[in-house]
């Protein structure tokens, strides 16, 4: 079964996502924020703003991994797998 949750202890590593990813951009209310269950665990997909994008990924791509990490940890103490996976935003 698939469900799609963002409320409640379960959408705790969204919640997260979102609060820290809105204070890294100089556009919060561009972010979406959508988490999915499935039999593999849990799936984080985040967009943001094209002009965002520098500031989410980080030089050489350390701060989504920094946050990648967190969610593993995070899901670990609830036996989750969490993969958080970055949207590239359309091209204009």
């Amino acid at each position: 079964p698939v469900t799609t949750t963002g409320d409640g202890a379960q959408g705790k590593d969204k919640d997260f996502v979102e609060f820290v990813v809105k204070q890294l951009v100089d556009n919060p209310t561009e972010v979406k924020i959508s988490r999915r269950v499935d039999e593999l665990g849990v799936f984080i997909m985040v967009s943001v703003a094209k002009e965002d994008m520098g500031k989410l990924i980080g030089k050489n791509g350390q701060t989504v991994d920094a946050l990648r990490v967190l969610l593993r940890v995070m899901g670990a103490k609830d036996n989750n797998r969490v993969n958080l996976k970055v949207v590239e935003p359309e091209e204009m």
